[in-house]
């Protein structure tokens, strides 16, 4: 049996237990080391004396706190230290020696700046895993270009501009694709060289861009318009549309009616009976199969695009169950189907509330999602709490470094812990 992600009691190491991150991040790219944490590594956020002002940005303002931080932060460590000196310099070198990996989540060449480059790093360990991620990138006439996290959804194409009332272009609402999918590809490659780096005692340098991130999350649109530049003789579309070529990815859904969106009785929901198999079956459920028969389609990928006398037919069969009771009937005659909700529907959809436990407020400052997985005969780790400038400071010289009260106190007196 396959358990729940996650219990707010659970104690759970989790997959990466063992696994030492030492972070140096500035507001949104610090995400990249949040699925690590969620996982069970250590992540250990080396922060300056005036800390990461992630912790004021962005809305909302949960009691006094970013809810970005109090998500992309949970389940780390915070260390205080100053760079800017020497003996913090030797401090974040004591911490490279224990760990698999070192994060550059800002502008590129941050720790070079202050003598903490890759050869540096590599000198104390030479196993260690540098990953550096920032906006574009550290190469490209873009590579010192300020931004911030729509900007490589803007740059991606991932949307094209609306107009607001006043008729000013205005920023669409869509889901974030730069900032979101550059943590799941770092975290890919930082645990594929994590594995090479303990099989050969190699570590490595890499980087990666959120812009590059967002364009190779859209793949589909992008290939596909490099696709259409070859002759309509190598590249065409489906056998069901006469082999016409679509626009690319949901653009192409344009018109469709097997493979569209219907009112239902209490809200929407999504119709795909593109293969002729399941329409046949929905036909046969809703006591149509006339429809089947007249318009029986192709095998596959037929949506029978543009034929509005059917679109109107459908239209008023959705219109007469419920979203509940149409997903109810999908399963019940094998045609898909799915409701269709919005952020602030979604937790109450049955198939949500069965998959997923909110981790409370009262252990992370919000009410916060876990990382989707699931173990058989296990649980996850429950992250602790995002946490404040330099929280866990002595506790991470004391527990992971090994210092005593005097190394700790000459530190302080040095400026090294701000």
């Amino acid at each position: 049996m396959v358990t729940s992600p996650i219990r707010p009691e659970s104690t759970a190491p989790g997959l990466l237990a063992g696994v030492r991150v030492v972070e140096c991040s500035m507001l949104g790219p610090g995400a990249v080391s949040t699925p690590l944490a969620d996982l069970g590594a250590e992540v250990v956020k080396v922060e300056s004396p005036q800390g990461d002002y992630v912790r004021r940005m962005t809305w909302p303002i949960v009691e006094g706190v970013s809810l970005m931080h109090l998500h992309i932060s949970r389940g780390k460590k915070s260390v205080v230290l100053d760079l800017r000196t020497d003996e913090g310099v030797e401090v974040f070198l004591d911490l490279v020696r224990g760990a698999d990996v070192v994060l550059e989540a800002m502008r590129p060449g941050g720790l070079e700046r202050r003598g903490l480059g890759f050869d540096r790093l590599r000198s104390v360990n030479p196993s260690i895993v540098q990953c550096t991620v920032s906006g574009y990138g550290s190469t490209g006439p873009y590579r010192n270009l300020a931004s911030h996290g729509i900007a490589y959804d803007a740059w991606a194409g991932i949307f094209s501009p609306e107009t607001d009332d006043a008729g000013y272009p205005a920023i669409p609402d869509h889901v974030s694709i730069g900032i979101n999918a550059a943590p799941l590809y770092a975290a890919l490659a930082i645990l594929a060289a994590v594995i090479r780096a303990r099989a050969t005692g190699e570590g490595c340098q890499m980087e990666l861009a959120q812009s590059d991130a967002a364009a190779a999350f859209d793949w589909y649109r992008s290939e596909t318009y490099r696709a259409y530049e070859r002759p309509e003789s190598e590249v065409t579309g489906n056998a069901a549309d006469d082999y016409e070529r679509r626009e690319p990815a949901i653009a192409g859904m344009r018109g469709g009616v097997r493979y569209q969106i219907y009112e239902s009785a209490d809200g929407y929901v999504l119709f795909m009976a593109s293969e002729q198999a399941f329409w046949k079956n929905f036909c046969a459920a809703v006591g149509r199969i006339e429809l089947f028969e007249r318009w029986p389609g192709s095998q596959y990928g037929d949506h029978a695009r543009g034929n509005r006398e059917l679109q109107a037919e459908l239209a008023a069969v959705f219109r007469t169950r419920s979203t509940a009771e149409w997903v109810d009937l999908g399963i019940e005659a094998d045609f898909p189907l799915a409701p269709v909700n919005t952020p602030r529907t979604l937790p109450d959809d049955p198939q949500f509330r069965d998959r997923f436990t909110w981790i409370p407020a009262e252990r992370l400052g919000a009410e916060q999602l876990p990382f989707p997985l699931r173990i058989e005969g296990e649980e996850l780790p429950v992250p602790t709490r995002a946490p404040e400038v330099g929280e866990h400071t002595e506790a991470v010289l004391r527990e992971v470094l090994g210092y005593d009260g005097a190394r700790i106190a000459a530190l302080r007196e040095s400026g090294a812990l701000g």
